[in-house]
């Protein structure tokens, strides 16, 4: 296609949502349901073989099959256009609001293709508590905390300022409900953009408008969004999750996009061309320095800012990989480049609007990256392709299939063939009596006694293995933590003997980060090893128990223990602390100083204090999280093939007659034909899923 029709448009006008070129580079998401619905289909022939108890078991593991959303957080700075390349994604150019006002710190969840029961909301806002709007009114969130810890008084007063002309704002924008509202949550049937602009975006002039209509009435107090919506280009459901930009002023969004990318395998670090890394995204490198890199995606935004990006593109890419490594960050990530806006363009049913700067870009950058696949495109579908959603798309396909997707597929074949295994054994003790067989089975009793001593023992082998676990890596933590103070001190103490108290002094802490890092790793290794031993123990106790309550062998029969759960990574490393605010309270903590003794005894107990609650989140609350997830997974095992075990005990005490009934005698063959169809089918894909998933 010649440059100059990128200009002129060629009319092209499907509707967004049904732009058949948004599946492109969604192949691998494409294989992947693809795959879902083969072992759905196989997980039906199941049912044919086990009756309604079977067919109940097969319809719950392929509902949560179905219901398999994995999310994609999405962070990055204010203004580098985040918010604008989400939209694109899910082919609304006007679904969220762009410009939205500094203070809101919502995180806005699109939840994409997700199966809902009919009464179920398709928007529903979350309000903060009480105790979390107090945290930020009263002590002026995580900045507030940080003055006062040091003493910085000028700038604790500068921020509760700031957040007293907020308050008041707030209050007087929503009156009595104010305080009623905090801790609540709003539920909607029906979405619309009017209702998005109400929770989402935060607008300025509100004496003009309807109670009802005000812009951004709630914006203040929402903390999260979840908004329900279809995306037919999108082969599956999905969750993009759209964070507040980090770099605010109390520091209150940088915690809630951390939690937002504790519930993310995946994230993607959204920047502006123009200031692709500057020092104010040190905090992005910190957070992203925690997750695997693999897990990375970095969407450089805003190319069609650019006067030459087929020159600067190359430029911008190796700086982006100089401060990475010079920072610590992720290993050898994955850069996109492209424009938010160029793909909402691409989505309208023109471009002939596109501002003439952009256009020189967009000319500019499909000669540096065109090549002669895109010959046939259309104009709207090549400008798709110059945006780099495509690019990203792909990216993110792969991620997904190769990991959760692979993860979600292997347990839930492991599941299907355990549901096998079971109906097998059921069907040789009916096979048995049908041929008037006398068979001593373990009577109801005494096999759920049996059942209620395995789980407790296996329990208890779990939570013994994991003490252990849990007790050398807090005590790694703790050696770790004092080794980072005694050094820093020294540090400290050296610059005072060499330069005096006139030359402030400056510390990294990424070393206290580092080593903490590698103990989790270490941690989450010995966590993987301890379940896989308790798992393949209670499965090898569930064999046996197959065996010895009802005496039959059966072919191909073995229980596959489930997989470790997925252990979420240390992304509360990334949270600022102290030393990283090099500004001008650390000048004012510095100077309030004087002699040795004062700095040393000050900056220990003040970088203590502020790194405390982050060893405590590793050693308490990740490790209880770990915990509970390990239990989970083992509880929901042995409750599966306890349901397994019963309906064979059933089965075993029904009557020869009612036993016709429900099989019948001519089908045996056929039967056992199918089981090792079955059987073949569920265990031929396990290998090929393993290698993904490494």
């Amino acid at each position: 296609m010649k440059m100059e029709e990128l200009a002129k448009g060629d009319g092209y006008k499907v509707p967004a949502a049904h732009h058949p070129f948004m599946r492109l580079g969604l192949e691998k998401l494409e294989d992947f349901h693809d795959e879902v619905v083969d072992l759905e289909a196989t997980l039906a022939d199941v049912v044919k073989l086990g009756g309604s108890d079977t067919e109940k078991k097969s319809s719950r593991l392929i509902k949560q099959l179905r219901a398999f959303e994995p999310s994609i957080t999405m962070i990055g700075q204010i203004k580098s256009g985040k918010t604008s390349l989400v939209n694109a994604m899910v082919g609304r150019p006007d679904l969220l609001p762009a410009d939205v006002n500094p203070w809101t710190s919502v995180v806005t969840s699109l939840h994409l293709n997700a199966p809902l029961p009919d009464d179920a909301p398709t928007a529903t806002f979350q309000f903060f508590s009480q105790g979390e709007w107090d945290h930020l009114v009263e002590n002026g969130g995580r900045i507030g905390e940080l003055s006062a810890r040091a003493g910085a008084d000028d700038e604790l007063e500068k921020v509760r300022q700031q957040i007293a002309e907020m308050r008041e704002k707030t209050k007087a924008r929503l009156g009595r409900k104010f305080e009623l509202l905090l801790g609540q949550k709003h539920n909607y049937a029906e979405l619309n953009d009017d209702l998005v602009q109400r929770y989402v975006c935060m607008g300025d002039d509100f004496e003009d408008l309807e109670e009802e209509d005000q812009q951004g009435r709630f914006a203040d107090i929402t903390k999260s969004a979840d908004l329900f919506l279809d995306a037919k280009s999108i082969p599956m459901p999905l969750c993009l999750r759209d964070t507040p930009g980090v770099n605010d002023t109390f520091m209150m969004r940088e915690q809630i996009t951390i939690n937002a990318l504790r519930d993310s395998r995946i994230c993607v670090v959204v920047l502006s061309a123009h200031q692709a890394l500057s020092s104010m995204d040190m905090g992005l490198i910190r957070l992203i320095s925690n997750v695997k890199a693999r897990e990375v995606v970095i969407f450089v935004n805003r190319i069609d800012e650019l006067s030459n990006p087929g020159e600067q593109v190359p430029e911008i890419r190796d700086s982006i990989l100089q401060t990475l490594a010079d920072h610590n960050g992720p290993e050898d990530p994955q850069l996109i480049f492209g424009s938010a806006y160029w793909a909402n363009l691409a989505l309208g049913e023109t471009i002939d609007n596109i501002v003439s700067d952009s256009a020189e870009a967009m000319f500019n950058w499909a000669e540096a990256s065109l090549d002669a696949d895109t010959a046939g495109m259309s104009t709207n579908e090549l400008v798709w392709h110059l945006s780099g959603v495509p690019e990203l798309f792909k990216a993110l396909s792969e991620r997904i299939a190769e990991g959760p997707g692979a993860e979600v597929l292997a347990a839930s074949r492991k599941r299907a063939l355990n549901l096998v295994g079971g109906v097998r054994a059921s069907n040789a003790i009916v096979t048995m009596r049908l041929d008037n067989n006398n068979l001593k089975v373990m009577p109801k009793a005494q096999l759920n006694a049996h059942l209620d001593k395995v789980e407790a023992d296996n329990l208890k082998f779990l939570n013994d293995r994991l003490d252990i676990v849990f007790q050398q890596f807090g005590s790694r933590v703790d050696q770790s933590h004092k080794r980072f103070l005694d050094r820093a001190l020294e540090s400290l103490l050296q610059h005072l003997e060499t330069n005096g108290e006139d030359e402030i002094w400056q510390y990294s802490p990424d070393g206290l980060r580092m080593l903490l890092r590698t103990s989790y790793q270490v941690m989450r290794r010995n966590v993987a090893s301890a379940c896989d031993q308790v798992f393949g123990a209670a499965a090898g106790d569930l064999a046996e128990t197959y065996r010895s309550a009802f005496g039959v062998d059966v072919e191909n029969f073995a229980i596959t223990p489930p997989a470790p759960p997925e252990i979420p990574a240390p992304v509360s490393l990334g949270k600022t602390i102290a030393l990283d605010l090099q500004t001008s309270w650390w000048k004012g903590w510095w100077k309030r100083r004087k002699g040795y003794r004062a700095f040393a005894s000050g900056f220990y107990d003040l970088i203590e204090a502020e790194t405390a609650p982050i060893v405590d989140e590793l050693k308490v609350r990740q490790s209880e999280d770990i915990r509970a997830m390990a239990e989970r997974e083992l509880r929901d095992f042995l409750s599966e093939q306890r349901g397994l075990l019963t309906d064979v005990s059933d089965k075993s005490a029904l009557g020869v007659d009612d036993l016709k009934d429900i099989f019948g005698i001519t089908a045996q063959q056929e039967r056992e034909d199918l089981f090792d169809y079955i059987f073949e089918e569920l265990s031929d894909a396990a290998p090929a899923e393993a290698e993904g998933t490494a």
